[in-house]
């Protein structure tokens, strides 16, 4: 069965394109939830500002990566902004770094 952690490890690997740090040290995922079959997996994230127009390229490559994973049949990522994203939500990591870059 897969779990939580193995999720988000390969979200890792999806980069804001703007600022190249992955989506889940941006705290810009908010949630994974896994059917009880495993066979469905359900993203919650967010964008870093609201008419920021990259999420359809995000959701595919986050349907990408899941997919992957063994038994993984569907993915399903859903957009909120509840509550909204802010420089909080980051990792110690990924602020360092957004400090050297910015």
């Amino acid at each position: 069965m897969i779990t939580e952690e193995q999720v988000k490890a390969l979200l890792m690997d999806v980069l804001d394109p703007e600022i190249q740090i992955d989506i889940v040290n941006l705290g810009m995922v908010y949630g994974v939830d896994i059917s009880e079959d495993g066979k469905t997996v359900k993203v919650t994230m967010t964008l870093t500002t609201m008419g920021c127009p990259i999420f359809d390229m995000l959701r595919d490559e986050i349907i990408e990566k899941v997919k992957t994973l063994p038994g993984v049949e569907n993915v399903d990522v859903e957009l909120t902004f509840d509550p909204p994203w802010s420089p909080e939500m980051m990792s110690e990591e990924a602020k360092m770094v957004f400090k050297y870059l910015f």
